[in-house]
């Protein structure tokens, strides 16, 4: 896991004050960064890299950047709000004695770099949407600095083929609208190890190797060993089975669903809870099968994984202070608000604030949340855990059963609600990476044939 924070300027304040660091140290390892990324495109000394670099530190990164690579290729910098801060005036003085181009305006390149306000970015006027559309029209490859400009302003925002962030992750690089933009994302050191330069969070991004997967290292063993996952069947049939067989797919030993119709062969059907379950996973495509108090009879002390219809239900603020994992999509999100006291809160308030609701929302209950999206949140005691492999191969109907199946199928082997959601929100993701045929194509049975594959 990787730290993820908010700003980082009081890390790098901190820096400067235990190490005896100043802010021009900062910057050149930070140009440092970004030119590792440009040198791995420059394919001849003819290519031209173009600099536009805005008014501040982060205009001054690419000039310093400039400077650095200015042997390797054609370089030139474009500065279209000229230069302000004290690092950005001593940066370009510099790059004049050394002759580097300055541009009078946008011209074409190979690479084009933008350092124009980075993550100190302010609501773009005018003339910076038309800058940056017209960038963005330039057939080039293109690297961020620090973050793209505009991103998390609004709907004009440089789209990256690289983004080379600096020191350490921001939480702006991973909003829901942010993998349109970022491209490859990178981190450049600013010449510290990670391990001195970052601080304890309480937002984390997840890695690959954080996957634990529900490996069997017992020869001496059997079925009911690896739980009993129940899946309680509704009017829609196809969303249960898909949970059952995910689950099964995922390790349980035995899965059964609460149903009078078929199922597959290796999934049981039951009319009543078997008592030898241990986990139960509810509200996919449940529809009204069930009322109130039958659904209180059938949940009641269970290890349980709710999603969809029954987030919906006043019913499931009954089930957020005992081991529960939620897993809903945004609007279902907007139920389980309002469920649990927080009012009215729209779908597009939620996209805004989902670090922040996901956050308050696991502060006021023992429940774990699974908030859904481009990057999954998994929320618990106040602390929130971004999976940023999810794809749009996931927007299909049966993908939410699938992960819910999961869920509970690591629940049912013996998992904590938090290493539950966790591992299941990263395989699923994972698995979807793995599809190697066309990303429209994914099916939910594609999920789950991936799964055993990880």
């Amino acid at each position: 896991m990787r730290p993820l924070y908010k700003e980082l300027e009081s890390l790098d304040k901190r820096a400067c004050k235990l190490y005896g660091l100043d802010e021009i140290i900062l910057m050149e390892n930070a140009a440092i960064g970004l030119q590792k990324e440009i040198l791995k495109k420059i394919e001849s000394k003819k290519d031209r890299v173009l600099f536009i670099c805005g008014p501040g530190n982060n205009g001054a990164d690419g000039i310093a950047c400039a400077r650095l690579i200015k042997n390797r290729c054609k370089v030139s910098i474009y500065l279209p709000y000229g230069v302000k801060s004290k690092l950005a005036i001593k940066q370009l003085e510099i790059a004049k004695a050394l002759n580097i181009k300055i541009e009078k305006k946008l011209t074409k390149a190979q690479i084009v770099i933008d350092a124009i306000f980075g993550s100190k970015a302010r609501e773009l006027d005018i003339k910076s949407k038309e800058l940056i559309e017209k960038i963005n029209k330039i057939d080039a490859h293109k690297i961020a600095c620090d973050m793209p400009t505009g991103l998390g302003l609004g709907k004009t925002v440089f789209k990256a083929d690289t983004t080379v962030t600096m020191g350490a992750l921001k939480e702006t690089l991973f909003l829901e609208e942010a993998k349109d933009f970022i491209g490859e994302l990178k981190v450049a050191s600013l010449g510290l190890p990670k391990e001195d330069y970052e601080i304890e969070s309480n937002s984390m991004v997840l890695e690959k190797k954080d996957l634990t997967l529900p490996f069997r290292n017992k020869e001496l063993t059997h079925k009911g060993k690896f739980g009993h996952l129940v899946i309680i069947g509704g009017k829609m049939e196809g969303a249960s089975i898909l949970a059952a067989v995910a689950g099964f797919a995922f390790g349980a030993g035995l899965v059964s669903i609460l149903t009078n119709k078929n199922t597959p062969p290796h999934i049981m059907k039951c009319d009543k809870i078997p008592l030898n379950s241990n986990v139960i996973v509810a509200g996919m495509g449940l529809g009204d099968r069930f009322n109130e108090e039958e659904l209180r009879d059938i949940l009641k002390d269970k290890v349980l994984v709710l999603d969809a219809d029954m987030l919906k239900m006043e019913l499931v603020k009954e089930y957020l202070n005992q081991k529960t994992v939620l897993t809903p999509h945004p609007k279902e999100f907007s139920y389980l608000l309002k469920h649990s006291g927080f009012g009215e809160i729209s779908v597009k308030e939620i996209q805004a604030n989902r670090f922040e609701l996901a956050r308050e929302f696991s502060e006021k209950s023992s429940a774990v949340l699974v908030l859904k999206g481009v990057n999954t949140i998994v929320a618990k005691d106040g602390k929130i855990y971004i999976c940023p492999f999810g794809s749009n191969a996931l927007s299909k109907g049966g993908s939410g059963d699938v992960l819910a199946g999961m869920i509970g199928s690591l629940l049912a082997q013996g998992y904590e609600i938090k290493e539950a959601a966790i591992n299941g929100v990263l395989a699923h993701a994972l698995a979807a990476k793995k599809f190697s045929k066309n990303n429209y194509a994914l099916t939910p049975q594609d999920i789950i044939k991936e799964i055993k594959c990880l």
